[in-house]
C-alpha cells in the first residue's frame, strides 16, 4: 500500500478522494484549512512552505502520489486569492514534492482543472501569460484590476469567474507542458489533470446555487446526461490516475463533466496537426 497526499481533503472532491484511497488501504496525508493532518493555507507562500515541510516529515521523503484538489470557486470575491489558490498553490506544491514522488520509483500526481476552462468565454489572455510565467504578484494584481471590468450581473453572482476559468485553463496547460519534461517523465512521475463539470460540492453549489434537488436541464450549461455529478464520480478517476498500473498516461486532461464540454465544443478535441 502507498502513501498519498490529498489537498482539500476536508470536503467535496478532496474528501471523497481521500476516503476512496483510504478504503483501498492506502495511507493518506490530508491537507486543508481545517480537519486535516496538515493544516495550512495554500493560498499563501508561507502556508505552502509549511505544508511541504510537514508532508515531507510525515512521509519520510517518499510519496506514491499527490492529488492537488484544493481550490475555490467563481463566487470568490477576491480574484487575487483565486489565482493563488487555484493555480499557484498546486504548481508550487507539486514542484516541491516532485523529489519525493521520484523517490517512490513510480510517483503519480494529479490536479483538478475544470470544464469552466473551456466552456466559459471569459479567459483573460494577459492573466494566462502571467500565470504560466510564474509571476504570482503580477498575476494577483492584474486579476484584481481586471475584475472591475466584468458586467455588474457577474460581479454580483460570480465575481471570480474570469480568474477561475483562466486559472483552471492555465493549470491544464501547465500539466501538459510539465508532464513531458525530463524531470517528470524520465523520472517515471506521471502528471495528469481531471476537469470536472457540475459536481455537487460546496464549491459548485456556492457558485451556482444549484442543489441536489435542482433540475439539471435548467443549469446554465447543458447537461447531456441529465444528472449532476457527485464527488465520488471524480474521486474514482483521481484514484485511477494515482494507481501504479496507470503507467502510460501522462499529460492528459480528462473531462468528467457528464458530456458538457463535448456538447458545447464537439469538434474542439482532438485537433489535427497540420504541416
Amino acid at each position: 500500500m502507498g502513501t498519498f497526499v490529498v489537498t482539500g481533503s476536508a470536503s467535496g472532491i478532496g474528501a471523497a478522494s481521500a476516503a476512496r484511497l483510504r478504503e483501498s488501504g492506502h495511507r493518506v496525508i490530508g491537507v486543508d484549512l481545517r480537519d486535516a493532518d496538515v493544516i495550512a493555507d495554500l493560498g499563501r507562500e508561507e502556508g505552502r512552505r509549511r505544508a511541504v515541510t510537514e508532508i515531507l516529515a510525515a512521509c519520510g521523503g517518499v510519496l506514491d502520489g499527490v492529488a492537488a484538489v484544493a481550490g475555490v470557486g467563481p463566487d470568490t470575491r477576491d480574484a487575487a486569492a483565486v489565482v493563488s489558490i487555484d493555480y499557484f498553490a498546486p504548481v508550487a506544491l507539486l514542484d516541491a514534492l516532485r523529489p519525493a514522488l521520484a523517490s517512490s520509483g513510480a510517483g503519480r500526481a494529479l490536479v483538478i482543472s475544470s470544464n469552466a476552462a473551456t466552456t466559459v468565454p471569459l479567459i483573460d489572455d494577459t492573466l494566462m501569460d502571467l500565470l504560466l510565467a510564474g509571476s504570482e504578484d503580477a498575476a494577483r494584481k492584474h486579476a484584481e484590476e481586471a475584475q472591475g471590468a466584468l458586467p455588474t450581473a457577474l460581479l454580483e453572482t460570480s465575481p471570480g469567474i474570469s480568474a477561475y476559468a483562466t486559472s483552471k485553463l492555465a493549470l491544464a496547460r501547465w500539466v501538459r507542458r510539465t508532464a513531458v519534461t525530463p524531470a517528470w517523465a524520465r523520472r517515471g512521475i506521471l502528471l495528469n489533470a481531471v476537469a470536472p463539470g457540475a459536481v455537487l460540492t460546496p464549491l459548485m453549489t456556492g457558485s451556482t446555487g444549484a442543489t441536489a434537488d435542482s433540475d439539471p436541464d435548467a443549469f446554465p450549461t447543458p447537461m447531456p446526461l441529465g444528472v449532476f455529478g457527485r464527488p465520488e464520480d471524480i474521486a474514482f478517476w483521481v484514484e485511477q490516475f494515482l494507481r501504479p498500473e496507470a503507467r502510460f498516461a501522462t499529460g492528459a486532461v480528462l473531462f468528467v463533466d457528464g458530456g458538457t464540454d463535448a456538447v458545447m465544443r464537439p469538434d474542439a478535441q482532438p485537433t489535427a496537426m497540420h504541416l
